[in-house]
């Protein structure tokens, strides 16, 4: 059996990877949907946009590289940005220059692209540590979070959850060596 953690990137480049592309889809939808929304699109046109661009990524995902030189996300929005463009086209919708802009930002950040990426960040490892919760136990889940995000110690928690303060320890490690594997290629 191969333990070797693989990216979801790659996950995805296999044939009959439901499980990768719903990992996928519940990671990007909400940035994706985000992206859409800030350059003024109302909810359905948005989220119309959000389909497009996951009908693209049906495609391209499977002969996609992930290069650790490129950013995946600067991808991504140029996707975003080119289904947005071919929208605009095939409506024949005036643009409005504040959207274009707000979108082209997107793909070309300014001095904003510290607080993005911020923002960026939080939001892919608060969706990863949401899907993955179900995967461990809850003491497990529930060790690692207090002591890890409640910064308790890990006696505390340990008491607390009947548990070892190895126990504790171990939770933390397990759950953490998750998230770097389901963020593996995604945090450029």
């Amino acid at each position: 059996m191969n333990t070797t953690p693989v990216s979801l990137l790659e996950r995805l480049r296999r044939p009959g990877e439901p499980e990768a592309w719903e990992r996928f889809v519940q990671l990007y939808t909400p940035l994706l949907y985000y992206w859409a929304r800030r350059v003024g699109l109302q909810t359905q046109d948005a989220a119309d946009l959000v389909q497009d661009v996951f009908a693209v990524l049906v495609q391209k995902l499977p002969e996609f590289t992930y290069d650790e030189h490129k950013s995946f996300r600067a991808w991504l929005r140029t996707v975003t940005l080119n289904k947005w463009r071919d929208r605009c086209k095939h409506r024949a919708t005036a643009r409005i220059a504040g959207n274009e802009a707000a979108l082209s930002e997107l793909a070309s950040p300014d001095e904003t692209a510290a607080f993005e990426e911020a923002e960026y960040r939080q939001h892919l490892v608060s969706h990863a540590l949401q899907v993955m919760q179900a995967d461990f136990q809850p003491a497990t889940w529930k060790a690692c979070w207090e002591y890890v995000v409640a910064d308790r110690p890990a006696a505390d928690v340990a008491r607390e959850l009947a548990i070892t303060v190895n126990a504790v320890y171990l939770a933390k490690a397990r759950v953490l060596a998750r998230l770097r594997q389901e963020l593996q290629g995604l945090l450029d």
